[in-house]
C-alpha cells in the first residue's frame, strides 16, 4: 500500500480562461473560495499490478460460419468447427467451451474419440490436430501437418486408433492416433482403380469401413467411382463407375447395402452382391414433367441412411430439391417409410448429423434425433414423434437473431431483478416444443461460490432489446423488449423516416439503465429516445411524447479553392437551438412556427394502447427536422432516477428534460453553454454561401468529433457515421465474399450503390490509406452530423461532387456492431489523411479542414498528435483546424451530486458535461425536494461555463470522495406506479442520496472528480477545480472505451485504446497498474461494443454471432478453474450386443481383424518424412508443467503429481504381482515336493 499525498495551500489565483487554455496541472482553477478546503488528500491505495491479469472467460452465442460438425453418442457432446478455426465444445448447459487454432485455418471436419475424452480435427491447412478434453480448457497434445498433399475427409472407427486420411489426389494415408505418426501403410488412388481407367477419380469425399467387416473400407471418390479396399489382400473387392458425382455415403448397419448421394439430386442404392448397377435410384424431390421428362434437381449434399426395429429405415437428406421452385428455403427432408417430410430451415445447411442410441455400426442404430447446423443457427429435430418437433435450445444461440448494434454489461445487480425479469419473460417464450430433455447432455457444471448477479443488455437493428442473465460465466435470455411497438409502422418509400433510414428505422444506438430504478432508457438510430418504467402489472396507456429542435444553423464545406475561415459556431445566443415539445402527441398540437418540415422521423402511436407486464413506454422524445435538414445523431445520453431527469446531446448541443413533468428544460448549442468562457478563439460566422459541386472535392461531413461512451451502471453509446466507401466493385475479395454471404439487410456494410447519386467520392490520399484498411465499412454505431442540399447526380460528363442535403439522408441503413470488419493497423503511420480517415471510421468523425488537403509534408502519428493536441491560443491555422471544424459534440453526460461553482459550500445537483474538443462544463440545477413541489415547480438549470480541458474527445466522468471511495449517483427506488393504491399507505418517492461529505468528517468538505478522454485522464479537486494528477494515457494510439470500475474492493480507471491494448491505473493518482497488449490489431466490432463493469470483467462482439467475456482480475483468473464446466465425464462404454452364433458364423470375421498388425511399423515400415511433419502440442503434461502458475498452478502441479504417483504405484503394483505369483510358484513347487518325501525314509534319499 502506497500513500498519497497533495498539499493543496498556496493556491494561485488565475483567470477562468487563462485555466482552461492551458493543460498544465499545477495551476488552479480559480481564487480560493470561503468553503472548507481540504489542505491534505490522503488516500490509502490497496491496488498493485498483482491484482490484475487479463484473461479470456467464456464466449457465447452461435459459433460464427459454422463449417464442421461432430458428436460422440457415449460422452453426449457436441462440436462444432468455425472457418475462424474456432471450436466451440457443448455439453449440459453450462458446459460451453471455446477452442482456437493457433493458425486460425478454417475446420474442415471433426471427429471424436468416442469416450476417449479426444477431438481431432482437420484443418484448410492440411494440418491435423489431437485435442486432449480431459481438462476444463482444452489444448493440443500432437499435430500433423501434411506437406504435399490437401487434406479431403477423415475417418475414425470406433475403438480404433487408427485414423483414415482422403487427399485431394485420390490417395487414403493412415495415421496412428497415439503416436500422431504416419504409417507406412497407404492405399494409392492408382491402385485402387482399374489400370484402364484413364482419369483420375478425384479427392476422396468418403472413408467408411464395413459394418460386416472391419478388414474392408469403402473409398468414395467425387468423380463417381466407389471402390471396396480389402486391408489384408491389399487389393480392391470391386470397384462402381456411375455417371454421376458422389457427396456421401451411407451403410446399411447389416453392411450388405450402402446408399449414395449425387449431384443430380438423386439417391442410389447398391446391393454388394451385385455392384454392376444400382439396386435402386430415386428422386426424391424431381417430379416428372409433361414431356416425360424429369425436373432437375440441386445436389443432395449428404444422406443418413438409419435403421430401426420398431419402424421403417430413416433416410435423411438435405438438399435435393427442384432448380424450378425459385424462392425454396433450405430444407433437410425425412423419408420414412412411404412418408415423406420437408423441413424448411431459416438458413443454409452447413452439416446435419443423426444420433443414435448405440456407437456401434453393426447394430440397429435406433435413431431418436437429427442435429442440423445451419450458417446461423443450430436446431435439433425430435425424429420419435411423427411431428417431428424440434428441441428447445438451451444455449444463447439467438444473440445475432438481429444483428447487434451495442451492448451494455452491470455487474452485481440488485438481487431481485434477475427472478423478476424472468419471471415476466417466461410469459411470451414459444411453444410447441418437443417435451423431452435436450439430448446434448455430457459434461458436469456446478454453480461455482465466486458468483454474484450479472446482467447483459443487447440492442438490435430491429428495435428489439434483449435482457441476459450472465450469472456465474453462463448467458440466458430473461426478457426481450421490442421499441418498435411504440411507433406507427412507417409505410414503405413514405415519410421522413424512409427517407431517412430505408431499412431498420427503429435500430438501437445506445441504452441506458438504472437497476435500482428500474429506468430505461434506448436511443433509437431515428433520432428518437424512449424512457421506460417497469412494471408488474399490464396498463392501458397513451403515450406521451416531446419534440425537441435541437439543429443549428449549418455551415458549408470549404472548396480547395476557398481560403476563408469557416467558423462552426454562430455568436453566442444567435443560432441555438430552440425546444419544442407536445403533450400529449397530436397532430394539431404543432405550433405554426415550427415550420412545415418540423416533424420528426417517426409517428408515435396517438391511440391508447394496452401494455403488458415489464417495462411499458413513459415518455417518447423526437429530434425534429428543420429547414428540411434531418435531425443529427444522438451521441451521448445520461438518466438519473432520483432527479427525474434526462440528458442528451448531440453534435449541435444538449437538451435536458424533466421527464416527471414531461416538459424540456434546456435546449442549446455546445457554444452557448461557454458563455463568456469558450476557450477557443472562434472566428466571425461567414456569410452562408452557396453550395456548389467542385470536383475531386471529399465528401465529408461538417463536423467535429462525436465520440462514444461507455460505463458501467449505464449504457455503452453508439453513434452512426457516415459511410466512407469507394465503389464496391473495387472492394477487397473477403469483404465482397463477406457481403454476398451474409443476407441480413444490416449486415451489408455498403448499401449497394445503383444508381449514380450513392456513388462517394474519396480524395486520392484517402482512398490510398482505406485501401490497406481490411474493408472499406462505417461503423454501424455512428453517425456524423451534416447538413446540405440534395445531391446531384453524376452527369454523362463525369463524377461531379455531389453534397447531401435533405434529400439525401445523413445515413443509409442501421448497421450492426456485428459487420464492422476494419483492421486497424496500430504503428506509426503517415499522412494526415490516414489519421483522420481511420479516427473517421472509428469515432464516426467526419471533419474537413481546408488545410489538410493543400499541405505537402507528411507527419508521424506523434508529430501530427503533438500539434493536435497542444491547445495554445497561438495555434497556426496552417496546423489547427478547430476553428473550421463545424460543430463541437457532447460526447458524454453524467448527473451527480457536485459543486456547480467554486464558491459553493455544499453539493448540489449538477450536470457534467464533456464534449469533444475536450472541454469539461458543469451545469449545476435546482431541484425542489417536496415531492408535490417536485411534480408542479419547475428545476432551474445554469451552466456556468467550462471548467476544464483534456486532450482528445471526453468519454467518461467518475467521483470519489477524499477517501478515493466510488460515489454512486442518487437514484430512485423503485415502485410500481401501476400498483393498486393503498389509501393508509400512499406511495411516495424514495431517493436515496450519496453525498460527497458522507464520510468525510476528517477530511473536509469536497470530492475529487475523474474525467477521461482519448488521450488523458486527470483528477480534480471540487470545487475548488484544482488538477490534482495527470496521466498521459496513450501517445501513438487513443483510448476507445474508459471506465471507473471497483475491482477487488477498491476503485481503478479501466482503459481500452485502438492499439488493442487493455489497461487499468490506479486512482486517484492515476498510477499504471496494467497494460497488456490483448489485441495485436483491434477492428470496428471490438471498438464499438467493448464494454467494462465492475468485478473485473469486459466484453465484446468478437463476431457478429458470439460475445467473448474477459476478465482483468487476478482473483476471478485464479478462480476461473473451478467455474468452467468438465467436458468429460468417465462413463463405461455400452457392450456391443451378442450377435449370437449364426450371426457371427455366417456374418464374417468382424472381430478377428488386427488393424497393428497391418498398420504398425513392423509390419508397414515408415512413412516418407517428407510427406507430413509432427508437432508435439503444449497439451500434455509437459505443457502444463510449463502453463501452470498461481493457485491454478500449484493445483495443477499437484495433479501431476498424483498422475506421476500413480503410476509409480501401478508398476510398483505389477512387480508386487510378479513377485506373488513367483512365491505361490515356490511355494507350490516345495508343497508338492514336500508330498513326494513325505513318507521316505532318510537312508532312502
Amino acid at each position: 500500500m502506497k500513500k498519497f499525498r497533495k498539499v493543496l495551500d498556496g493556491l494561485t489565483t488565475s483567470s477562468p480562461g487563462g485555466t482552461i487554455g492551458s493543460p498544465s496541472c499545477g495551476s488552479a482553477a480559480g481564487t480560493p473560495t470561503a468553503a472548507p478546503t481540504p489542505k491534505e488528500i490522503d488516500v490509502q491505495e490497496t491496488l498493485v499490478s498483482e491484482n490484475f491479469q487479463l484473461c479470456k472467460t467464456v464466449r457465447h452465442g452461435f459459433a460464427y460460419q459454422p463449417t464442421a460438425l461432430a458428436f460422440d453418442p457415449v460422452q453426449k457432446i457436441l462440436a462444432i468447427g468455425s472457418r475462424s478455426g474456432g471450436v466451440r465444445i457443448l455439453g449440459r448447459p453450462g458446459v460451453d467451451c471455446y477452442c482456437q487454432h493457433e493458425s486460425g485455418a478454417a475446420v474442415l471436419q471433426l471427429q471424436f474419440l468416442i469416450n476417449e475424452g479426444a477431438l481431432v480435427t482437420a484443418c484448410a491447412d492440411d494440418t491435423l490436430h489431437l485435442w486432449n478434453l480431459r481438462q476444463r480448457r482444452p489444448a493440443v497434445l500432437h499435430s500433423l501437418k501434411f506437406n504435399r498433399e490437401r487434406i479431403t475427409f477423415c475417418h475414425l472407427p470406433f475403438q480404433s486408433k487408427w485414423l483414415y486420411v482422403g487427399t485431394e489426389r485420390g490417395n487414403t494415408h493412415i495415421v496412428n492416433i497415439e503416436s500422431f505418426i504416419l504409417s507406412g501403410y497407404v492405399i494409392m488412388w492408382n491402385k485402387a482403380i482399374e489400370l484402364s481407367t484413364k482419369t483420375h477419380p478425384g479427392p476422396v469425399v468418403h472413408l467408411s469401413d464395413s459394418p460386416k467387416d472391419e478388414g474392408k473400407l469403402l473409398i468414395g471418390f467425387e468423380s463417381g467411382t466407389i471402390v471396396q479396399w480389402d486391408l489384408r489382400a491389399k487389393k480392391a473387392d470391386f470397384r462402381i463407375y456411375y455417371d454421376e458425382a458422389i457427396h456421401s455415403v451411407s451403410w446399411h448397419h447389416e453392411g450388405k447395402q450402402f446408399m449414395c448421394s449425387h449431384s443430380d439430386g438423386s439417391l442410389t442404392l447398391w446391393n454388394l452382391r451385385n455392384t454392376t448397377k444400382p439396386f435402386q435410384v430415386t428422386f426424391p424431390h424431381g417430379k416428372i414433367q409433361k414431356d416425360g421428362r424429369k425436373e432437375s434437381c440441386k445436389p443432395i449434399l449428404k444422406v443418413e441412411y438409419k435403421t430401426s426395429r420398431s419402424s421403417e429405415p430413416f433416410v435423411i437428406f438435405s438438399g435435393g430439391l427442384s432448380y424450378d421452385k425459385a424462392g425454396r428455403r433450405p430444407a433437410l427432408t425425412i423419408m420414412h417409410g412411404k412418408a415423406i417430410t420437408v423441413l424448411e430451415m431459416d438458413y443454409p445447411i452447413v452439416e446435419f448429423m443423426v444420433l443414435c442410441e448405440t456407437p456401434y455400426i453393426n447394430e440397429v442404430q435406433e435413431p431418436y434425433a437429427v442435429v442440423v447446423l445451419l450458417e446461423k443457427d443450430l436446431i435439433v429435430v425430435d425424429l420419435t414423434q411423427s411431428n417431428f418437433p424440434v428441441f428447445e435450445n438451451p444455449y444463447p444461440m439467438d444473440v445475432h437473431e438481429s444483428p447487434v448494434t451495442c451492448t451494455a454489461y452491470f455487474a452485481d445487480c440488485p438481487p431481485d431483478i434477475i427472478p423478476i425479469l424472468y419471471s415476466i419473460g417466461a410469459k411470451h417464450k414459444k411453444t410447441g416444443y418437443s417435451q423431452k430433455e435436450w439430448p446434448v447432455s455430457g459434461g458436469t457444471w456446478t454453480l461455482g461460490s465466486h458468483t454474484y448477479p450479472e446482467i447483459i443488455i443487447t440492442g438490435h437493428a430491429d428495435g428489439s432489446v434483449k435482457f441476459w442473465d450472465a450469472s456465474a460465466i453462463t448467458l440466458q435470455m430473461l426478457y426481450k423488449l421490442k421499441t418498435s411497438k411504440v411507433f406507427e409502422k412507417p409505410k414503405p418509400g413514405e415519410g421522413r423516416a424512409a427517407e431517412l433510414v430505408e431499412e431498420d428505422p427503429f435500430a438501437v444506438q445506445m441504452v441506458s439503465w438504472c437497476p435500482q430504478s428500474r429506468i430505461f432508457c434506448v436511443v433509437g438510430i431515428s433520432a428518437h429516445i424512449i424512457l421506460y418504467r417497469f412494471s408488474k402489472y399490464d396498463a392501458n396507456t397513451q403515450i406521451v411524447a416531446l419534440e425537441v429542435r435541437l439543429q443549428c444553423e449549418s455551415e458549408d464545406v470549404i472548396t480547395p479553392s476557398e481560403n476563408e475561415n469557416n467558423p462552426c459556431f454562430s455568436e453566442p445566443g444567435s443560432h441555438s437551438p430552440q425546444p419544442h415539445h407536445q403533450y400529449p402527441v397530436s397532430p394539431g398540437s404543432r405550433t405554426p412556427e415550427s415550420g412545415k418540415d418540423s416533424i420528426p422521423c417517426l409517428k408515435v402511436k396517438e391511440r391508447v394502447v394496452r401494455v403488458p407486464p415489464g417495462y411499458q413506454s413513459d415518455l417518447v422524445i423526437q429530434l425534429l427536422w428543420v429547414d428540411g435538414e434531418p435531425p443529427q445523431q444522438i451521441t451521448s445520453l445520461d438518466i438519473n432516477s432520483a432527479y427525474g431527469l434526462l440528458a442528451f446531446g448531440n453534435c449541435n448541443g444538449l437538451a435536458v428534460v424533466d421527464y416527471l413533468q414531461k416538459t424540456v428544460l434546456l435546449c442549446m448549442s455546445t457554444l452557448d453553454l461557454y458563455g463568456a468562457t469558450d476557450p477557443y478563439q472562434r472566428l466571425t460566422r461567414s456569410p452562408r454561401r452557396n453550395r456548389q459541386s467542385t470536383s475531386g472535392l471529399t465528401e465529408l461531413t461538417d463536423n467535429q468529433q462525436s465520440v462514444d461512451m461507455e460505463r458501467s451502471k449505464s449504457p455503452t453509446s453508439v453513434h452512426y457515421p457516415t459511410s466512407l466507401h469507394n465503389d464496391p466493385r473495387v472492394l477487397p475479395e473477403p469483404v465482397a465474399s463477406l457481403r454476398a454471404s451474409h443476407c441480413s439487410p444490416v449486415f451489408y456494410l455498403l448499401d449497394n450503390v445503383k444508381g449514380p447519386g450513392r456513388k462517394l467520392s474519396l480524395p486520392t490520399d484517402l482512398k490510398t490509406d482505406l485501401d490497406h484498411v481490411n474493408g472499406h465499412c462505417t461503423s454501424p454505431t455512428s453517425q456524423p452530423c451534416s447538413a446540405g442540399k440534395p445531391r446531384i447526380p453524376m452527369g454523362p460528363e463525369g463524377p461531379r461532387l455531389t453534397r447531401r442535403g435533405p434529400g439525401r439522408p445523413p445515413f443509409r441503413k442501421a448497421q450492426s456492431a456485428a459487420c464492422m470488419e476494419i483492421s486497424l493497423p496500430v504503428s506509426h503511420t503517415e499522412g494526415h489523411a490516414s489519421r483522420r480517415a481511420m479516427l473517421q471510421q472509428l469515432h464516426g468523425v467526419t471533419m474537413y479542414s481546408h488545410d489538410e488537403h493543400h499541405t505537402t509534408t507528411s507527419y508521424c502519428w506523434s508529430e501530427r498528435e503533438s500539434r493536435e493536441n497542444s491547445f495554445s491560443r497561438s495555434r497556426s491555422s496552417s496546423v489547427s483546424s478547430i476553428d473550421r471544424d463545424t460543430k463541437e459534440a457532447v460526447t458524454t453526460l453524467q448527473f451527480g451530486e457536485s459543486y456547480g461553482r467554486k464558491s459553493d459550500a455544499f453539493p448540489t445537483p449538477c450536470l457534467w458535461v464533456g464534449t469533444s474538443l475536450g472541454v469539461v462544463l458543469l451545469i449545476p440545477m435546482s431541484i425542489p425536494n417536496d415531492q408535490e413541489e417536485r411534480m408542479e415547480e419547475p428545476v432551474t438549470i445554469g451552466p456556468s461555463g467550462a471548467v476544464q480541458m483534456l486532450k482528445g474527445s471526453v468519454l467518461r466522468f467518475g467521483f470519489l470522495d477524499c477517501m478515493g471511495a466510488l460515489i454512486q449517483s442518487p437514484y430512485e427506488v423503485w415502485r410500481d406506479t401501476n400498483a393498486p393504491e393503498d389509501p393508509d399507505r400512499p406511495r411516495k418517492r424514495k431517493l436515496v442520496h450519496f453525498s460527497p461529505s458522507s464520510s468525510q468528517e476528517a477530511c473536509g468538505e469536497g470530492h475529487l472528480a475523474v474525467v477521461c478522454s482519448e488521450r488523458q485522464a486527470k483528477v480534480f479537486l471540487m470545487p475548488s477545480q484544482s488538477c490534482l494528477f495527470v496521466h498521459n494515457i496513450t501517445e501513438s494510439s487513443f483510448v476507445l472505451r474508459a471506465d471507473v470500475v471497483s475491482v477487488c474492493n477498491s476503485v481503478c480507471l479501466a482503459c481500452f485504446c485502438a492499439n488493442g491494448h487493455v489497461m487499468t491505473l490506479s486512482l486517484p493518482s492515476l498510477r499504471p497498474l496494467m497494460d497488456v497488449n490483448y489485441l495485436p490489431l483491434t477492428d470496428m466490432r471490438i471498438a464499438r461494443t467493448f464494454c467494462f463493469t465492475n468485478g473485473g470483467q469486459a466484453l465484446y462482439l468478437s463476431s457478429p454471432t458470439e460475445i467473448q467475456r474477459i476478465t482483468y482480475s487476478q482473483e476471478m483468473c485464479d478462480n476461473l478453474q473451478e467455474m468452467l464446466g468438465e467436458l468429460f465425464t468417465p462413463i463405461e462404454t455400452p457392450e456391443a450386443q451378442n450377435r449370437g452364433f449364426l450371426k457371427g458364423f455366417f456374418g464374417g470375421n468382424a472381430h478377428t481383424f488386427d488393424r497393428e498388425e497391418l498398420f504398425g511399423e513392423a509390419a508397414a515400415g515408415k512413412a516418407s518424412r517428407s510427406l507430413a511433419q509432427h508437432i508435439p502440442g503444449q497439451g500434455g503434461v509437459e505443457g502444463m508443467k510449463v502453463a501452470a502458475s498461481g493457485a491454478v498452478g500449484e493445483l495443477a502441479r499437484a495433479r501431476i503429481a498424483l498422475d506421476e504417483r500413480g503410476q509409480r504405484l501401478g508398476e510398483l503394483e505389477e512387480r508386487t504381482a510378479l513377485m506373488m505369483t513367483s512365491a505361490e510358484t515356490f511355494s507350490k513347487h516345495a508343497h508338492e515336493l514336500m508330498l513326494k518325501c513325505k513318507d521316505k525314509k532318510w537312508y532312502q534319499f
